[in-house]
Order: C-alpha cells, then sequence, then structure tokens
C-alpha cells in the first residue's frame, strides 16, 4: 500500500511540476509526513530527490519549446547553493513543530503569490534579443536567488513557487520562459539541497523510487503536453488546495498533537 500511494502521490507532484515549474514541491512533504507517515527529518531529502529529478525530466520539453533561459537559471541557482546549506543547518536545529509550523506558512505566501495577478510584470531584464541586461538584472536575481536557495535546505522545497513570480513580476520573463527556467533553477536546488542533507539522512529507498518513476514519467508527460497550455485556471484552484493543506498542517501540529 505504501509503494501505491507513493506512486500516486508521485504522478501528481511530477504533473504539476511539469505544467506549473513549481507548485508540486510544495506538497510533497505534507504527503510524505502525512500520508506515507514518515518523519519530517527524512521526508525532506526524500523531497528533494523526488523534485530534483522530476524537474530534470520536465525540463526537457522546454529545452525543445526554447522555453528556458539558462543564464538566468545559472544565477539563481548558483546564488541560491550556499544559501541551501545555510538553510538546512538551520533546519537540524530547529524542532520539528516549528519546521512544519514555517512551512505551512511559506505555503500560505506561495498560495498568496499564485493567486495574485501577473499582468503587470517588472523590467529589469530583457530576454528577447537583445539579450540580458545584468547591470539590471543582478541586483535583483541574485538575492531572489539566495531566499529561494534558504527555503530549499530549510523545508526541502524546490522554489518553483518563488522563483515564477520573481522571474515575471521583478525581472519581466514572460510566463512560459519563466516555467522552464523555473525547472533548471530547481534542478540545481534541489541537488544542493539534497547534498546538504546526505550526512544525517534516513532514507527509505522503495518509497523513494516509486515515487521518483512516477513523478519522472508524469512530469515529461505534462511538461510535454503543457507546452501550450494556459495554466492560470489551473494554478488558481492549485493555490486553493495549497491553502487547505497548509490549514490541515498548522492544525495537526499546534491542536492534534
Amino acid at each position: 500500500m505504501t509503494v501505491v500511494s507513493s506512486l500516486i502521490l508521485g504522478g501528481v507532484i511530477g504533473t504539476l511540476l511539469g505544467l506549473l515549474g513549481g507548485g508540486g514541491s510544495i506538497l510533497a512533504v505534507p504527503a510524505l509526513v502525512y500520508i506515507l507517515h514518515l518523519d519530517v527529518r527524512e521526508a525532506i531529502p526524500i523531497s528533494l530527490i523526488v523534485i530534483g529529478a522530476a524537474s530534470a525530466v520536465g525540463v526537457i520539453p522546454k529545452l525543445r519549446a526554447r522555453q528556458v533561459q539558462w543564464r538566468l537559471a545559472a544565477v539563481f541557482g548558483v546564488a541560491g547553493i550556499p544559501a541551501t546549506f545555510v538553510g538546512t543547518a538551520m533546519g537540524e536545529r530547529l524542532p520539528q513543530r516549528a519546521v512544519l509550523l514555517g512551512f505551512a506558512v511559506v505555503m500560505v505566501i506561495a498560495a498568496v503569490r499564485m493567486l495574485a495577478d501577473h499582468a503587470d510584470t517588472g523590467t529589469a531584464c530583457t530576454v528577447g534579443d537583445s539579450g540580458i541586461s545584468w547591470r539590471r538584472c543582478a541586483p535583483r536575481s541574485i538575492p531572489a536567488g539566495l531566499f529561494v536557495g534558504l527555503l530549499t535546505g530549510l523545508f526541502g522545497v524546490g522554489g518553483g513557487f518563488l522563483i515564477i513570480p520573481a522571474l515575471v513580476l521583478l525581472l519581466g520573463v514572460e510566463m512560459p520562459i519563466a516555467v522552464g527556467t523555473s525547472l533548471g533553477v530547481i534542478v540545481v536546488n534541489s541537488t544542493a539541497g539534497f547534498l546538504a542533507h546526505l550526512t544525517d539522512a534516513s532514507i527509505d529507498w522503495t518509497i523513494t523510487a516509486a515515487f521518483v518513476g512516477a513523478a519522472m514519467v508524469t512530469s515529461l508527460a505534462a511538461g510535454h503536453f503543457g507546452t501550450g497550455v494556459d495554466t492560470t485556471r489551473l494554478q488558481r484552484w492549485f493555490a486553493y488546495l495549497v491553502v487547505a493543506v497548509a490549514a490541515f498542517v498548522a492544525i495537526e501540529t499546534t491542536v492534534l498533537r
């Protein structure tokens, strides 16, 4: 039953990553903790493996569709690597309850960002034929990369729910390119986060293999079919789901324990 549950959950998270370029990662840790009954210290590194692998596969269709801006992905990823190790060290020193409550807060913030109107975009970066204006782009993209990396290490999330708003709202990147670029950043952040957790990680490899396999297959499929899909409505309903899960995590952590 645990393997079957892992396959189903992996499929859902892979689909969301492939379609939205993020978001699925924010459900991975709650799913592992509350459905598969893993300790949060074990759930975080497994989540990072799943998200990193699914994003690596899901970015392939985006590459073929020329919807990945690699230079921006590199800036975000490199900036986030040291912050990921800092976030991991912080998480190891916090009680499990504090980590879960913090995670619930991050989920609510992510949902609010997903529901926000993205019509007015920033202009710090230009990603057309003229390339990127790094003088304007770097001062915004580097701090954003640091912040996303910190959350990756602390909570085991890929950060796509923050990367995409940063790319669209702060840097003026078009939504389809932001989705593909986000997947590239998530691969880097998740790899760094897993390495930071590797020294004391306790991993159930059976659950991990089932989770990863399902997530990779569905992420690739969703990424292929979703290159021309308007994901606005899907993102809105997903935001409502994230709020519901955040409320459950907060109630279970503070009231039911």
